[in-house]
């Protein structure tokens, strides 16, 4: 049954995009395949947003369009309403602005995802709210709190803040019909202070539907075991768990630290070994959905053909509200709208913000498709083909 899940489908895949768009986007997967380029972009859109140079415009036509929704939630609505309308595939809105330290920015951030609550929350398109930690709080205080390491006043009164925004969130969720939120990845350092508020957010607001879901990134070797941890916390609470499994996005990162502070890497030695505790993390949430929803996040075709075979095994329906997929706004389409058209449930991640905020997380995108070039390959062997097919390459 999983072999009908055609993910070489490119005319529904990408029947929502022109020509034009199509075109541009093999540019794009092109420029994105070099590490080299990615890195002097970097360096460059620094400096031209230092001295103001008027680039923005070039990045709304390019790298903005290609990867994010707008930069406001009424820009975003096009996206979304094209998404659903073409291939009933459903959307996050995701508020992508990365790298601020300042309280009043933590508090801004808390109300622009009040705001995003309130918007979704009667749109059947949007299932979702996400949102990372390192918005609402620095990442220095989580890491703190994760290794048991005293606090001054300040930082006291900063982490009291950060319980306070994670709580605000949650409950506004909580409040509404079906929306549900998701607590997205962090580095490993911050996990333990993440995990336990998560958690708790979870014991609160999950007994009577699953409101609250938890990052597990399962390229770190311990996270097979916290799964079976979480089943524990659902059985002494009677709480329902929300789960999304990813492999993870911060190896180079996890790997340097580690090297620099002399400890041995979190990371599963390699690509094999991730693998392997990632499926063997799906097996377990599949084997044990009295305990878990589980929201799978990731553009690897086989482990979507892996959870497809799986519910198959377990006689379940495609449409089960507890199974969902997703994958990043213009990325993937092929696996996205196939599997929507089977009648799985399939989420976007739309980011969305200002331009020259959102840039650190366009930047971390450009990065993460030239650590890995198979992905900008297999983006532009479909896109060509799609382009053959309607005989206009």
């Amino acid at each position: 049954m999983s072999e009908t899940i055609n993910f070489n489908n490119t005319e529904f895949a990408f029947s929502s995009k022109s020509n034009y768009e199509l075109k541009k986007a093999i540019i794009l997967f092109k420029l994105l395949r070099y590490g080299s380029l990615t890195k002097i972009g970097k360096s460059f859109l620094k400096f031209a947003f230092k001295v103001k140079l008027p680039v923005e415009g070039i990045l709304r036509k390019t790298i903005f369009s290609q990867f994010c929704g707008g930069e406001n939630l009424l820009d975003c609505k096009s996206e979304i309403d094209k998404l659903f309308n073409k291939g009933l595939v459903l959307s996050i809105l995701d508020y992508s602005v990365e790298g601020s330290e300042s309280e009043k920015s933590f508090d801004d951030n808390l109300d622009t995802l009040l705001k995003v609550c309130q918007f979704s929350k009667n749109q059947k398109e949007i299932p979702f709210l996400v949102f990372k930690p390192t918005g609402i709080g620095k990442l220095e205080i989580f890491r703190k709190i994760s290794e048991n390491q005293i606090l001054d006043k300040s930082e006291c009164e900063q982490w009291e803040r950060i319980k306070k925004r994670f709580e605000t969130i949650c409950l506004a969720v909580s409040k509404t019909d079906t929306l549900k939120v998701m607590v997205d990845a962090e580095e490993s350092w911050a996990h333990c202070a993440v995990d336990r508020l998560t958690e708790e957010m979870m014991v609160k607001y999950n007994k009577t539907r699953t409101v609250v879901f938890t990052t597990v990134q399962l390229y770190l070797r311990h996270k097979l075991d916290y799964l079976k941890d979480l089943k524990k916390l659902s059985e002494q609470h009677k709480i329902r768990i929300g789960v999304k499994l990813v492999r993870g996005a911060y190896m180079e990162k996890e790997r340097n630290r580690a090297f620099k502070m002399g400890y041995k890497s979190p990371i599963c030695q390699d690509k094999a070994a991730t693998d392997k505790n990632f499926n063997d993390g799906l097996d377990y949430v599949l084997d044990n959905l009295d305990f878990f929803d589980v929201f799978l996040g990731t553009h690897n075709e086989f482990s979507c053909k892996r959870l497809v075979r799986g519910l198959m095994v377990h006689n379940l329906k495609s449409t089960d509200g507890r199974i969902w997929f997703g994958q990043l706004f213009g990325m993937s389409d092929n696996i996205s709208f196939n599997l929507s058209q089977a009648g799985y449930n399939v989420v976007k991640y739309v980011p969305f913000g200002p331009i020259k905020e959102v840039m650190p997380y366009l930047i971390r995108r450009a990065e993460e498709n030239s650590s890995v070039g198979s992905q900008s390959s297999r983006e532009i062997e479909l896109i060509k083909k799609e382009l053959l097919r309607r005989k206009v390459l």
